[in-house]
C-alpha cells in the first residue's frame, strides 16, 4: 500500500524550483499518487473580480505580471503532466490558501520548498513554516539551496 494518494505541490518561482519539482514528481511516482500544483499570488495586486480568488488559467487579461505568472505556472504543470483541473492559481495568503485547498481536495501530503531561513526571517515566518503549523495533512518541506 502506498503512503500517499494525493500530493499537493506548492510552488513559487524561485531559481531553485526545479529541484522541488523533481522531488515532487519522484514522490508521486513512488506512491502512484495523484499530483496537483498550486501557486498563490501574493505579490500582484488583485483586480476586482466576480469569480473569487481562483484564477482561470485559460482567460487572458490585460495584467502583464499575471500573464507571466500564468505562463510559468502552466509550463510547470505541463512539465509534470498535471491535468488542468488539478492546477490552482490563487490570490491570497499562501498559508491560508494552501491549507484550505489541501482540505478541500483531500490532499494527504503538501510539498513545499524551504530556504532554511534563520534569525529575523524565521521569527517573522515563512510559507513552509506557516503551512507546516496549519496544514490538515502531512507536510514535506524540501530544503532548497541558499540564495
Amino acid at each position: 500500500m502506498n503512503i500517499y494518494q494525493h500530493i499537493l505541490l506548492a510552488i513559487d518561482f524561485s531559481e531553485d524550483i526545479q529541484f522541488l519539482i523533481e522531488r515532487a514528481n519522484k514522490m508521486a511516482v513512488q506512491n502512484d499518487a495523484k499530483l496537483s500544483i498550486v501557486h498563490v499570488l501574493d505579490n500582484i495586486p488583485m483586480p476586482d473580480t466576480s469569480y473569487g480568488t481562483i484564477i482561470a488559467l485559460d482567460d487572458e487579461t490585460d495584467n502583464v505580471l499575471l500573464e507571466q505568472e500564468k505562463n510559468k505556472f502552466s509550463q510547470i504543470g505541463t512539465q509534470l503532466n498535471v491535468p488542468e483541473n488539478q492546477r490552482w492559481l490563487i490570490w491570497g495568503s499562501a498559508k491560508e490558501e494552501i491549507c484550505a485547498l489541501a482540505e478541500q481536495e483531500n490532499v494527504d501530503l503538501i510539498m513545499v520548498g524551504s530556504h532554511g531561513r534563520h534569525g529575523l526571517a524565521l521569527l517573522f515566518g515563512s510559507t513552509a513554516n506557516n503551512v507546516l503549523h496549519h496544514a490538515p495533512c502531512d507536510v514535506l518541506a524540501v530544503r532548497l539551496k541558499n540564495e
